[in-house]
């Protein structure tokens, strides 16, 4: 069996899938992907099942080296510079690192998550169906917490599949949307319009459990609190200080504060890759426009495989370019000699 060795990582990497839907009822913190639409396209990258398990890797570099034999990876989301054994690597790209070789990640320049899925997947035991780290909740495999350098992911080798890369729509630098409520009722129109048109920025405090909000204070109508209710990726808690809070994946299954709106689901994974202190607005919208929306990016989900393009490379002969006159009838500035080069037209003299 094929491995990866986590040779260096940063803070907020783990192993990532689908999470775990319809556990929330029981108290169970659903956790997964920050970014869906990624994680699936790494996976699709390499033969998994879009949701599979993944390593979700924040805005820090990382380093993975395989070990007994050659193992296929795939990686998506946040921009990096990436290479294995000194060659470049694409995001929305598969490749194959060899036995001993190591990718090499850099920080993130764009978005903040990025997702890397390894063929044949991650090996592990599932809690309650699924690998997906909770660490609050030590909740996880094959490690409930945080990853650290020297973890080891088991794997199957890699296949000598033909290395793909995946067409995405360009991330559009728009609006975050949201729906109002459930209990917008809680604010006056003044604070939802102050909501609407002010600039927010992400607080570097910030987690995988929620998104602290950096911008004017939200006043509440009839003070911050009420009777605990569900909670949702998304749901915009506002608490006693007025600074709203956005839930995100390891979220508690309930809260007691007032959620002004909820960051609509087709935007969430946007959302999720802002990078802390990156300004950016929200837009109401209507709840058919989330509805349709939701549809829209389910079928972008679906449409994934058909997606793939296969890498076009070929191979550079160094020695015959060398060799060639590539650049026809060169002549030095400083020679005068090579400036009178007879033409065609010279040589074959007049007609």
């Amino acid at each position: 069996m094929s491995k990866l060795v986590i040779t260096s990582i940063g803070p907020a990497s783990s192993v990532q899938d689908g999470g775990r839907p319809g556990s929330q009822r029981y108290g169970l913190v659903p956790s997964g992907a920050m970014d869906r639409l990624a994680l699936a396209a790494t996976n699709t990258l390499v033969g998994n099942e879009p949701f599979a398990a993944a390593v979700e890797i924040g805005p820090f570099g990382a380093a993975f080296t395989a070990r007994g034999g050659a193992v296929r990876i795939a990686l998506a989301g946040a921009s990096r510079n990436a290479d294995i054994a000194g060659r470049p690597v694409a995001v929305d790209t598969s490749a194959t690192l060899a036995d001993g070789e190591t990718l090499t990640l850099g920080f993130a320049r764009s978005g903040s998550f990025s997702y890397l899925a390894i063929e044949g997947g991650i090996a592990g035991e599932p809690d309650f169906g699924s690998l997906a780290v909770n660490a609050r909740a030590g909740l996880g495999s094959p490690y409930p917490r945080p990853l650290q350098s020297g973890d080891e992911l088991q794997t199957k080798p890699a296949s000598g599949a033909p290395e793909r890369r995946i067409e995405l729509p360009a991330t559009a630098e728009a609006p975050i949307r949201i729906v109002w409520g459930p209990q917008d009722d809680e604010f006056g129109d003044d604070a939802k319009r102050l909501f609407i048109d002010s600039e927010w920025k992400i607080s570097a405090t910030s987690d995988r459990m929620g998104y602290r909000l950096e911008g004017p204070a939200i006043k509440h109508l009839h003070g911050h609190n009420i009777v605990s209710d569900g909670t949702v990726n998304g749901s915009l808690q506002v608490p006693g200080n007025g600074q709203p809070i956005v839930l995100m994946p390891d979220r508690g299954t309930s809260g007691g504060y007032p959620k002004i709106a909820t960051v609509i689901s087709a935007d969430f994974g946007r959302f999720a890759q802002t990078p802390a202190g990156r300004a950016f607005r929200f837009k109401a919208v209507s709840m058919a426009e989330a509805q349709a929306a939701a549809r829209k990016f389910w079928e972008l989900l679906h449409s994934l495989p058909d997606r793939l393009r296969p890498i076009e490379s070929f191979d550079l002969n160094i020695d015959a370019l060398q060799d060639a006159n590539v650049a026809g009838y060169a002549v030095s500035a400083v020679d005068a000699a090579t400036w009178q080069v007879a033409s065609p037209a010279d040589i074959s003299g007049p007609d």
